[in-house]
Parts: structure tokens; C-alpha cells; sequence
């Protein structure tokens, strides 16, 4: 069995352990040499989706892990949101610094009803529907899709079990009902605004329909939003005449 919480990394770009380098790293570096697009730019999820590659989640927000930057950003949001605070994101200029959440507190990973492991499980199946909510995946995209999700070297359970959950049909209710708190609620629509940017009706249209579901204020998923665009930055490409989707 594959580790959730390893690949909630990986979809990330978070640091794999003793390399020094990310999954995206690694997979931009293989489809440079295969000629191909460079996964050098956005989250892994969102490049191998085909949503828009042209922002990416911050190193600073991403040294403390996947699972503990998710619980950082919405416990962030939602201590702006009970204070009151108007939700406004860094400069564009800024990296700002990320804490996970205190100890004990219901944001942090270790208290998680369902485990650490499960509830890892959930973000990253709450990531790979938002990236896939423009509906966009027709065979020949699932091929490209299995291709650089080869060269990523996440390995093939994880690779299977990413595949199996592109080929599923969306299930928002088992997505929303997998969260059994109200942190977990913030944190899974944080997860779903990170795999992407809402740039097309439909995937604007599915966070708002998530944030309905999940019952999150307006006032609380705007706070969301402008956490997470604090912490998401301009991606350079490599290749800039290539479509971004591929």
C-alpha cells in the first residue's frame, strides 16, 4: 500500500525525503529530456490534469509537508476569519512564512477522527476532483495523463491508484462526508483550492458548489481564498510557446 501522506506530498511538490528534490522536479527534468512539457511549473495534480500550470504552491509553504501546509493554510483562514480580518493575500513579492498548527489544536494532522493517513487519503482525492472538474479528460488525455504520471516516479500503487481516481466518476457527497469536522471541513475545500485556479466557469463553479456543501461562510472561504493566494506564485516556463495544458 502506497503512502497517502507521501503522495499528498508529491502532489504538492513537497520535498521528498533525504533527496533534496520534489517529485515535480524529477518529472520536469524527464519530460525535458523526453521533449516533452516540463512538470516543472504548478502542483503535480493540476499539471497532470491539465488545469492551469502557470501558478505554483510556494516552497516556504511546503517545508513543514503536504498534510501539516493544508491544516497551516486553513487554520490560518479561519483564525483571520474569527477575527474579523478583511482577507486580503500577500504582495505577489512576498513568500510569507507558514506554521502548522499548534498541537492539540483540531487543525493539526494528529487530530485527524480518522487518522492522519485516512484523512490524507480524503485531501487527495478532494485535490484530483477539483483538477478534473472541467470535465476536460477524454481517452487520448488519459494516455498523456498515465505517461507523465509515469516519469513522476511516485510508483505504481500510487500511480494505479491515481489513474483509478482520474477514470472515477466525481462523488462530492463521499468527498464532503469524509470531512467529520469543521476544521476538516475548511481544510478540504483549502485542499481543492490548491489543486487549482478557478479560471473556467466549471471550476469556479465547483468550489462554489463544494463550499455550499461543506455549509463554509462566504466570509470563510473568501479568507481561504486569499490564504492560499498568498502562498501560490508565478510558475516561469520553460517553454512558453507549448499550450499550457500540455
Amino acid at each position: 500500500m502506497f503512502d497517502p501522506k507521501k503522495l499528498l506530498d508529491d502532489l504538492l511538490g513537497s520535498n521528498i525525503p533525504g533527496t533534496g528534490s520534489t517529485v515535480r522536479d524529477k518529472a520536469g527534468q524527464a519530460t525535458q529530456l523526453a521533449k516533452d512539457n516540463p512538470l516543472a511549473t504548478g502542483a503535480l495534480v493540476a499539471v497532470l490534469l491539465g488545469t492551469d500550470a502557470g501558478r505554483k504552491v510556494t516552497g516556504s509553504a511546503l517545508k513543514i509537508g503536504g498534510l501539516a501546509a493544508i491544516g497551516g493554510l486553513a487554520y490560518k483562514a479561519y483564525q483571520n476569519y474569527k477575527a474579523g480580518n478583511a482577507p486580503e493575500p500577500a504582495p505577489a513579492s512576498a513568500e510569507p512564512e507558514l506554521l502548522p498548527p499548534p498541537d492539540g489544536d483540531t487543525f493539526h494532522p494528529a487530530q485527524a477522527p480518522q487518522g492522519e493517513t485516512e484523512f490524507a487519503l480524503t485531501l487527495v482525492r478532494a485535490m484530483i476532483a477539483a483538477a478534473k472538474a472541467d470535465g476536460h479528460i477524454d481517452d487520448e488525455e488519459r494516455k498523456k495523463i498515465g505517461d507523465k504520471v509515469s516519469l513522476a516516479g511516485i510508483g505504481s500503487e500510487a500511480q494505479e491508484f491515481l489513474m483509478a481516481e482520474i477514470d472515477a466518476p466525481l462523488d462530492l457527497d463521499s468527498i464532503v462526508a469524509a470531512a467529520q469536522t469543521d476544521a476538516q471541513k475548511v481544510e478540504l475545500y483549502t485542499a481543492s483550492r490548491l489543486a487549482i485556479d478557478p479560471d473556467t466557469r466549471a471550476e469556479r463553479g465547483y468550489l462554489d458548489l463544494l463550499a455550499g456543501r461543506l455549509k463554509l461562510p462566504d466570509a470563510l472561504v473568501d479568507h481561504v481564498e486569499a490564504t492560499v493566494s498568498s502562498v501560490k506564485v508565478p510558475a516561469p516556463s520553460a517553454n512558453p510557446q507549448v499550450n499550457p495544458r500540455w
